[in-house]
């Protein structure tokens, strides 16, 4: 399975670009659809079959609460993003075992990671 990122505006561009060096597939808020909503993301995220990575716990509430259709998984960082490369490399960690991250909604913070069945 090819993993593939849509990643929000409060990702950092330091990370993208170790991530695309990389050779992963990453789509940036920033460059592709900016000051969209965080509904018009999901949308994209969840149409184009990308894992939405974020800083922004609104997404939660958009896909348990309101019930919208959720993307194959987000991942919401709970992390600070010091050095700014840093989410790139837990993202590379998270991408070698897809099947654990397909399907849910991860919360991770600085030792740990929560995982949540999407609806």
């Amino acid at each position: 399975m090819s993993v593939r990122l849509l990643v929000n505006e409060n990702f950092p561009n330091p990370a993208v670009r170790v991530l695309r060096d990389k050779g992963v597939d990453v789509l940036a808020v920033t460059e592709t659809m900016p000051g969209a909503s965080d509904t018009a993301v999901l949308a994209a995220a969840r149409e184009q079959e990308r894992w939405l990575v974020t800083y922004d716990r609104d997404y939660g509430e958009l896909v348990f609460s309101r019930r919208l259709p959720s993307p194959p998984a987000i991942v919401y960082l709970r992390q600070g993003p010091y050095p700014p490369s840093r989410p790139a490399g837990v993202l590379l960690n998270m991408m070698a075992d897809p099947a654990t991250v397909t399907g849910f909604f991860l919360v991770v913070g600085e030792q740990t990671v929560r995982r949540r069945r999407l609806p």
